[in-house]
């Protein structure tokens, strides 16, 4: 699992490959993956926008934007977490993600952008 705080919001990843939605011999990986999202600061916040940047193991980048994560817009106190689980397919069997989630501070409306940490993905016959 990765991790990282960005302002006292901590952003945890955790991948899976989905075998059975993916297709080797057509270059269709599909993964899984579980963000858990803890807000260890002081201040509540909304998650408004995530963006995602998606590359593949033949250095193909795409970018994926938008409100919100899976149809949620959550507000986040202090000392609570929101977890959610999406996927993403790649046309290699190895690749990464990464990006940012823009949050409003609900006290004064200001907005902070935070990583979500770089993670690979990985069809399990690729590792020892």
């Amino acid at each position: 699992m990765q991790s990282i705080i960005t302002q006292g919001i901590r952003v945890s990843v955790e991948t899976f490959y989905q075998e059975k939605h993916s297709s080797p011999e057509e270059d269709r990986f599909v993964y899984a993956y579980r963000i858990h999202i803890r807000n260890e600061s002081m201040d509540t916040v909304q998650l408004l926008r995530r963006h995602w940047y998606i590359r593949d193991s033949n250095n193909i980048l795409r970018e994926v934007e938008g409100d919100g994560v899976i149809g949620q817009q959550p507000i986040i106190e202090p000392g609570e977490h929101h977890e959610y689980v999406s996927w993403t397919n790649l046309l290699t069997d190895i690749g990464k993600m990464y990006g940012i989630f823009t949050m409003r501070k609900e006290d004064d409306e200001s907005r902070i952008d935070v990583q979500i940490p770089e993670f690979t993905m990985v069809a399990p016959y690729r590792l020892n």
